[in-house]
This record gives C-alpha cells, sequence and structure tokens, in this order.
C-alpha cells in the first residue's frame, strides 16, 4: 500500500477527492489515473472491498432484533471509513460545484470543448494500448470489434437520445467501472452513450432532477460491488484482449466528438471565422497535452 496515504489528515484526503472528481468530470482523464498519481489508489481499492453489503441488511433488521446493532457496528469498523468519507466528500464537491461550469461551456463553446474532449480521449486510447505488453494478432482481434462496436453506436447517439431512468441506471453502472480503473475515464463512458450533457445538466437542475441522480446513483453503487469485479477479472485473465478492446472503443467513439465540433463549426456565423476554427485546433492539442502531462507524472510516481 501506498505509504503516504496512511498519513493523509481528512482535509489532504478531501482535496485528493476534489482532484479525482474534477477529473472524473472530463471524457478521457480517468480518477483512477488521479488516484494513482495522488498515492491513494492502492488503498482506495482495498477500501472499496473492505465494505460488506450484509451491514445493510443488518441496519434494516437492527429496529426487530438489538443484536443486530453490534452486528452494524462491526461491519461498520471494518471499513476504512476515515479514508473513504472525505475523499468521497471531495469527488461529491467537485462534481457538483464543477457542473455548472461545465454545462455554461458545453453550451456555449460547443465547438471548443468537444475539441479538447476529442485530444483527451485520442491521447487516452493511446496510453491504454502503450499498457498492452502482449500486443499479437489474436490479442488485436478484440480491437475492431470495440472499433466498430463504438463507432457505429456513436452515430446513432448523435440522432437518438435515450434518456430513460433504466438506460440512465446502466450508465451509472458503466461509469463507475471506468472511473475506479486507471487510464479509463468514466465520463468518456456517459460522453460515449450520449449521457454526458444530459447528467451535467441534471446536477445542473438538482433537486428536480433528482430521479435521474438517484438513478445513476443506484447503478453505480450496485455495479462498484458486482460488475466491476467482472471488469477486474476480464483484466487479470484477458488482460490484453480487454485493453485492446478499449483501445478501439476510444477510438470509434471520437466520431461523437469529431460530428459535435463539426456541426458547431457550421453554425451560422461560425464558420466565416477562422478565429473560432483555430481556437477549436489549439482546444484539441491543449486537451492531449494535459494528458500527456498527467501522464508523465503518473510514471514518476
Amino acid at each position: 500500500m501506498e505509504k503516504d496515504s496512511k498519513k493523509d489528515t481528512s482535509i489532504i484526503t478531501f482535496l485528493k477527492g476534489v482532484s479525482m472528481g474534477l477529473a472524473d468530470l472530463v471524457p478521457g482523464v480517468s480518477g483512477g489515473t488521479i488516484a494513482l498519481i495522488a498515492g491513494i489508489y492502492e488503498r482506495l481499492i482495498l477500501a472499496i472491498r473492505s465494505i460488506d453489503l450484509k451491514i445493510l441488511i443488518y441496519l434494516l433488521r437492527t429496529p426487530f432484533d438489538r443484536n443486530y446493532l453490534e452486528k452494524s457496528k462491526q461491519s461498520f469498523q471494518s471499513i476504512d471509513y476515515k479514508f473513504l468519507l472525505p475523499l468521497a466528500g471531495g469527488i461529491a464537491t467537485a462534481i457538483i460545484g464543477a457542473s455548472r461550469l461545465m454545462s455554461f461551456l458545453l453550451f456555449n463553446y460547443p465547438a471548443y470543448i468537444n475539441s479538447f474532449f476529442f485530444g483527451l480521449i485520442l491521447i487516452s486510447a493511446g496510453l491504454v494500448y502503450n499498457r498492452i505488453n502482449e500486443k499479437t494478432l489474436k490479442n488485436a482481434l478484440s480491437g475492431p470489434i470495440g472499433f466498430l462496436f463504438a463507432f457505429i453506436y456513436a452515430g446513432i447517439s448523435l440522432t437518438i437520445s435515450i434518456h430513460t431512468l433504466p438506460f440512465i441506471f446502466i450508465s451509472g453502472s458503466l461509469a463507475i467501472c471506468a472511473m475506479i480503473l486507471p487510464g479509463i475515464s468514466g465520463a468518456f463512458i456517459l460522453y460515449f452513450l450520449g449521457q454526458y450533457d444530459y447528467m451535467i445538466n441534471a446536477l445542473h437542475s438538482f433537486p428536480k432532477s433528482w430521479p435521474t441522480i438517484v438513478a445513476f446513483l443506484l447503478g453505480a453503487v450496485i455495479s462498484l460491488f458486482s460488475f466491476s469485479r467482472l471488469l477486474s477479472y476480464l483484466l487479470k485473465k484477458y488482460h490484453a484482449q480487454t485493453l485492446f478492446f478499449l483501445t478501439g472503443l476510444m477510438l470509434g467513439a471520437l466520431r461523437l466528438p469529431f460530428k459535435k465540433v463539426i456541426t458547431a463549426l457550421e453554425a451560422p456565423g461560425i464558420i466565416q471565422n477562422p478565429l473560432t476554427l483555430a481556437g477549436a485546433i489549439i482546444s484539441g492539442l491543449l486537451g492531449a497535452f494535459i494528458l500527456i502531462i498527467i501522464e508523465m507524472k503518473r510514471l514518476k510516481r
């Protein structure tokens, strides 16, 4: 386990959570990578695994049987809550606080923001590819599958938006898995599924949007203790094939921000302004540069 993470005060842990939350809000940047850089990733994984879901059953039974109160206390004490609570608080504070700014930027500067996302996702795909040790033809076959799936789905999500509560639930369950894995962005998953703008606006309009937020959180919590284990298994058992698939997925999904940038640039009064095109290109390069810097810091860790 990282030696320095145990010495962190609650305030330091909270601030590290803020950093993770800001990263989780940006497609292409992984909160898991930030946790790795901050020296808390291993402790985070162990802390999540220390949570025994039986505590919920014990709490529900406590009013009818006082013996379950003691079991609840024992289960709670086994959780690294002194670490998880300030970390979760920091993540939530960052996401809720910055969502208003992101909503404003997406509405007013779609060309710049989506170009920024394009740069982030492109470099992110390269970083995931670099983590593949066994680059064989057999392992690489999953790459084109991921690419085609993402490319086709990205085209569909550009014309059809699905924002039903069951789909929001699924989106939350998939996003949380990516959020805790270094190099894979939870916000990218939402962006790819066509839920990113919608969830940003949902946070912005809370509490009116509480059903959407609850559905997303339920999916995230349930997945954290179930599907995330499956994803961890795939990465352990089929590491190269899974990373090839994810690389292809990211490259295929680039169709989404590219089309959004083109649409924004073709808006009336915009295409005639060369400064807007230059700004979009600079935004994309900036996104790529930021992620390269983050990766360099991770490698130094």
